[in-house]
């Protein structure tokens, strides 16, 4: 009975993530259109950002409670699911390209961003101090982005605003969309983190396990869920960038963030095993891109089996 209370705790946290994030950034979307904020800006603060509150919130929320493992292996198992699962799924439908110009800029910065991390988590804990870098390197990058010489290229947010149904143009509802996102986000958190406490207890295994697999596979849906849409409709070559722009948001929007709030202690499970996973699917995308290769099904089968290990290898 507890454990299947739990899981319900885990959905419906899930539900309330998924809509308050849909809400927030349709919210501010709305909002960006009215007040006539600059495409680039909206592109890169509102979409990027918005799109990430929901793993921020479980992030910020378990570190917060006492779970600091959750919050790491959120980050983690997101940065993994995103290269073999939000890159597997859709390359079975469509392969991707990729050749786009800048991409090994880009690549070469999540490469960079992830070791930084590794020594970050090698002392132990990442203190507020790392989280003062990390958001100081965040806004170092969005500066650069908003004058043109960003390397990370995001959709133009004129042709964002276009496909993004349902924004609201007045003034009371676009203030009702931001505000039941941000209501709706820090339950939707507060469910997460206390479900998945309860069934690591119930199951006898680490919250950081928890947090690599339910957790993160739960917060990284709606990337996936864009990607095979893309894919089916044979645009999926902007997932690749997508992909790699999510993963250095989980490194330097997210956990910056939390460090701010609280310090987060680095389980040292995760330097045996889970942090070399995620680097080594970093890495191997890095090569994908600087040898512009096509992803192909063949790939996508083996990112898919890799993933399915990994799982297999945490319980």
């Amino acid at each position: 009975m507890t454990e299947t209370l739990d899981f319900l705790k885990l959905f419906g946290g899930f539900v309330y993530l998924l809509m308050g994030g849909d809400l927030l950034v349709r919210g501010a979307l709305g909002l960006a259109r009215e007040s006539k904020i600059p495409p680039m800006i909206v592109g890169l603060t509102v979409v990027a950002m918005g799109t990430s509150a929901p793993e921020l919130m479980v992030s910020t929320m378990s570190a917060l409670s006492g779970f600091p493992g959750i919050a790491v292996g959120n980050v983690v198992g997101s940065n993994v699911a995103n290269v073999l699962l939000v890159l597997g799924v859709p390359v079975l439908i469509h392969p991707i390209v990729c050749d786009q110009e800048g991409l090994g800029k880009q690549a070469s910065l999540m490469v960079a961003v992830s070791v930084l991390f590794l020594l970050m988590c090698a002392f132990g804990s990442i203190t507020f101090f790392g989280g003062v870098l990390l958001v100081f390197l965040l806004v170092v990058f969005l500066i650069l982005a908003t004058r043109g010489t960003a390397l990370l290229p995001m959709d133009d947010a004129e042709e964002e605003l276009e496909r993004v149904l349902g924004l609201p143009s007045y003034k009371s509802s676009i203030s009702l969309f931001i505000v039941l996102g941000a209501v709706m986000l820090p339950l939707g958190a507060d469910l997460v983190v206390d479900g998945a406490a309860g069934l690591a207890a119930g199951w006898g295994v680490s919250e950081a396990v928890i947090g690599l697999s339910l957790i993160a596979l739960g917060t990284s849906l709606p990337e996936l869920s864009t990607t095979v849409i893309a894919a089916l409709h044979k645009s999926s070559d902007v997932a690749i960038g997508n992909v790699i722009g999510s993963n250095m948001f989980n490194i330097l929007a997210i956990l910056g963030i939390t460090a701010l709030l609280t310090e987060i202690p680095v389980d040292p499970m995760f330097l045996r095993f889970d942090l070399w996973v995620m680097f080594a699917c970093t890495v191997m995308l890095w090569l994908f891109v600087l040898t512009k290769t096509t992803i192909r099904k063949p790939a996508g089968v083996l990112f898919l089996a890799g993933y399915l290990g990994y799982m297999y290898t945490l319980y």
